[in-house]
C-alpha cells in the first residue's frame, strides 16, 4: 500500500530558530518546478525571476494538514502572514499586483530552509491591512496574509542554505531586489 511510513524519526537536537529570512515571489507559471527523487525542488521554470522581500520581525510561515476520513481526502492549507514596515507609493502598488494575482512563494526561514507555497495552485492574498497605527510604536506598514492549499506539502528547495536558498538549483533565478 503506497500509504505505509517508510521510516521513524528520533529525537532532534535543539540548534533551530524560528523566525523568517525572507520571502521571494514568482509571478505565477504553469511551468514546472522540477524536483529529485525525495521530492525537492532542484530547478525552477526555465528563465525564473524571484522579487525578494527582506524580512524583520513578525512575519510567520504555518501549514495545516487537512485530513478526513469520512471523505478520504487528505490536502495542506499555507498561511503566510508578512509584515511590512514603512508606507510606501510603490510597495501599495505591489500589494494591489499581489491581491489580483497568485504568486508563488519561496519562504526563506532563519535555519535556511526554503520552501515552495502555492506550487500547483498559486497562494492567494485573503487579507492584508495598509495601516498608520495610533500611537508612536505601532507599526506603520503593511499586514498581509497570504493562503495556499494545495495536494501535498510546501516542498524543499534542495541545498538551501542561510545564504542563499537557492544554492542546490541546476540553474540560479533572476532575483530583484526592489
Amino acid at each position: 500500500m503506497a500509504c505505509n511510513l517508510t521510516q521513524g524519526r528520533q529525537e532532534v537536537c535543539k540548534e533551530s530558530i524560528g523566525g523568517l529570512a525572507g520571502v521571494y515571489f514568482l509571478n505565477y507559471t504553469t511551468g514546472s518546478f522540477t524536483k529529485n527523487g525525495s521530492g525537492q525542488v532542484t530547478a525552477l521554470p526555465s528563465g525564473s525571476t524571484v522579487y525578494y522581500y527582506e524580512l524583520k520581525g513578525n512575519s510567520a510561515y504555518t501549514e495545516t494538514v487537512n485530513s478526513s476520513r469520512d471523505n478520504g481526502t487528505t490536502f495542506f492549507s499555507q498561511e503566510l502572514v508578512l509584515n511590512l514596515k514603512k508606507l510606501t507609493n510603490e510597495m501599495t502598488t505591489q500589494l494591489k499586483l499581489m491581491a489580483y494575482g497568485r504568486p508563488q512563494i519561496i519562504v526563506w526561514t532563519m535555519n535556511g530552509d526554503a520552501l515552495l507555497v502555492g506550487e500547483r495552485e498559486g497562494a492567494d492574498v485573503t487579507a492584508g491591512t495598509i495601516q498608520t497605527g495610533a500611537a508612536l510604536g505601532d507599526l506603520y506598514g503593511y499586514s498581509i496574509t497570504f493562503q495556499g492549499q494545495e495536494q501535498l506539502p510546501a516542498a524543499f528547495l534542495s541545498g538551501s542554505t542561510v545564504n542563499n536558498p537557492f544554492a542546490g538549483l541546476s540553474a540560479q533565478p533572476t532575483i530583484v531586489y526592489n
